[in-house]
């Protein structure tokens, strides 16, 4: 298919995460339109051959899937940075990957790209079809952070992003995928990356932040609807986000999770998932407490670091495009 008749989706994944995309696949075809053309590439460094038969498997007549092995040398800027290798266990290189997809795939002007941890309860068409004007991408403003005030100060005093609503999660994103490559998005993020070595909580999501600060388009909540304890559940949400260490393969009783298990029970990664909820410990549990309150806490070291986005910009980085 060409840029012009298919709707492109990508994912960014390790192998590991190939149960989870294979459901939020299924939801994406569930909900897809039979008079339309998909195109879902998954964007992996290593995939055993069961995960990836298994992803293929699911394709149908008009939702294609490719399983794409990222280049190890587009990622040598980031993995030769020993201060940027993602900090402790909350994130893993693939979510670099996503940054690259204007570049790699320049058959496309426009992409929706997903997280792994998604379930999609509408047809993804709506949000490609969205209008992005001017802007560069749209995602929607990140609601975790909206009830931890150490958070928010990490985005105003770290940052130096005013107000801190504007502060966008990246687990769903519409690219102007021409403008990424017109304006030399890449280029500029390997550059801030290997010259600044910039510390930060939330390595990929705070480059497109900072990067693109003023040409962002704001989506609707409802396309981003994470688990938080602190909101009730959205009414209509049409993109769920099991954000953080949320996940309803780890917690019965997360917010959302009937839309995972309602999709789960369609693909064959269903019994592997179950057996995951019933072998994740309460011990488990409370270590992702511990990583979440940890990760909060860096926010003190951040503030402190000379190479911190608010730091960095004073000294009169260029980062914006």
């Amino acid at each position: 298919m060409t840029k012009s008749n298919t709707i492109p989706v990508f994912y960014t994944i390790t192998d590991n995460y190939a149960p989870y995309v294979g459901v939020s696949i299924q939801s994406l075809i569930d909900h897809s339109d039979s008079n339309k053309d998909y195109t879902i590439t998954v964007m992996v460094q290593d995939i055993t051959d069961e995960h990836k038969k298994q992803l293929e498997d699911l394709a149908t007549d008009n939702v294609h899937i490719n399983i794409f092995h990222i280049d190890d040398k587009l990622l040598e800027p980031i993995t030769n940075i020993k201060e940027n290798y993602l900090r402790g266990q909350f994130f893993t290189l693939s979510i670099f990957y996503r940054l690259f997809i204007p570049e790699l795939f320049p058959q496309y002007d426009k992409a929706v790209y997903l997280d792994a941890d998604t379930i999609i309860n509408t047809d993804i068409a709506d949000l490609y079809n969205i209008n992005l004007g001017d802007n560069m991408f749209a995602s929607a403003p990140d609601l975790s952070i909206r009830f931890m005030p150490p958070l928010q100060r990490y985005i105003s005093e770290c940052q130096g992003i005013l107000p801190t609503d504007k502060y966008i999660n990246n687990g769903v994103i519409l690219f102007d995928t021409k403008k990424f490559r017109d304006k030399k998005f890449i280029d500029r993020f390997i550059h801030l990356l290997t010259t600044y070595q910039v510390f930060t909580i939330d390595p990929d999501q705070s480059y497109m932040n900072e990067i693109c600060e003023d040409q962002i388009y704001f989506l609707d909540k409802e396309w981003d609807s994470m688990p938080n304890e602190n909101m009730a559940e959205f009414e209509n949400p049409k993109i769920v986000h099991y954000n953080l260490f949320f996940k309803p393969w780890h917690y019965e009783d997360v917010q959302y999770g009937k839309y995972f298990w309602d999709v789960a029970k369609e693909t064959p990664f269903y019994s592997e998932l179950k057996e995951q909820l019933a072998n994740y410990t309460d011990e488990d549990r409370k270590q992702d407490r511990a990583d979440l309150d940890k990760m909060v806490e860096m926010f003190e070291e951040i503030k402190k670091a000379d190479n911190n986005w608010a730091n960095i910009k004073a000294k009169g980085a260029q980062v914006k495009l």
